[in-house]
């Protein structure tokens, strides 16, 4: 089995009379956890009653908090969520958040070279320069990179799209966020199976993954292009989705699975979640499916 490593913010989704532990790192590497029983989180949380919330999910759950900092000044990350009426969430994120704060260390160091098969990344963690510079003094291993890009309000710049991009062996976005990266980088007048070609050879990533909400999926690699749509009944929130679509995609690239079953799991794990209020299931059920199936052999 390959050990995945995430990098990046954990917070609380808070809606209108509740809250929800989340952050796509965290989301991406607590599926990966279940379904796998390996991954490594790096991140960092407040001194504070939600930070404490979260170190006791996170035992309960039997992930590591080895590698999740405690910062004394600086709180633990919280987010706003907004569902319009298609019940996709638009976020309010604060500013000044622990995972902004992401320090150095000889053993991060360590976990990417002895004990990391692929690091996930994104966009929302660098936009604090010291968890920026972290994260980067952690690139150019001998590992494979995933990059789910992420980009949230004007927390990004050319930048750091682009060093990101250039770490990346795989790269999962979606169309907006690729009309942002086109923009801003690449300034063609194409189709996104172009794009993505266009990415893929430039940046020399492996695998590019489009995300097209209801639409769909697109991956492309090595010139080759394949779409898939999960029909979806009984639709609670999108929350999560991406994480979870992400979570499966990396578990395809790393065992060689081929672009249609990696699409097709991907997308299924994908409506699975949506199927749930918030980004996490209650309970283990839906996992134990895909792995009872040997989905994941």
């Amino acid at each position: 089995m390959k050990n995945v490593t995430s990098f990046g913010e954990i917070l609380f989704d808070v809606y209108p009379g509740f809250k929800k532990l989340g952050g796509a790192p965290f989301n991406f590497i607590y599926h990966i956890k279940k379904l796998t029983g390996y991954g490594n989180f790096i991140s960092r949380i407040g001194n504070d009653k939600t930070g404490n919330e979260i170190v006791n999910f996170m035992i309960n759950h039997d992930m590591s908090t080895k590698y999740v900092q405690i910062d004394n000044e600086n709180p633990t990350g919280s987010a706003s969520a907004n569902l319009d009426r298609n019940k996709i969430p638009h976020w309010e994120i604060e500013l000044n958040q622990a995972y902004d704060f992401i320090e150095y260390s000889q053993r991060l160091t360590s976990l990417i070279e002895e004990e990391t098969d692929c690091l996930y990344f994104g966009t929302l963690a660098q936009r604090g320069e010291q968890s920026r510079k972290t994260l980067q003094s952690l690139f150019c291993k001998r590992i494979k990179y995933f990059c789910d890009l992420n980009l949230r309000q004007n927390f990004y710049n050319v930048e750091t799209i682009k060093s990101s991009l250039s770490a990346a062996n795989v790269l999962k976005l979606n169309n907006d966020e690729l009309k942002i990266v086109n923009n801003l980088l690449l300034k063609n007048k194409v189709d996104e199976f172009q794009l993505a070609k266009i990415l893929s050879e430039y940046f020399e990533i492996d695998l590019v993954c489009i995300t097209q909400g209801e639409n769909g999926a697109m991956l492309y690699k090595d010139g080759i292009m394949n779409h898939y749509k999960s029909e979806v009944e009984n639709v609670v929130d999108t929350v999560g989705a991406g994480d979870a679509y992400a979570a499966m995609l990396c578990l395809g690239y790393l065992n060689g699975w081929s672009l249609e079953k990696t699409n097709k799991l991907a997308s299924e794990f994908a409506g699975k979640i949506i199927m749930v209020n918030g980004a996490l299931p209650e309970n283990d059920f839906l996992y134990d499916n895909f792995i009872q199936t040997n989905i994941l052999s």
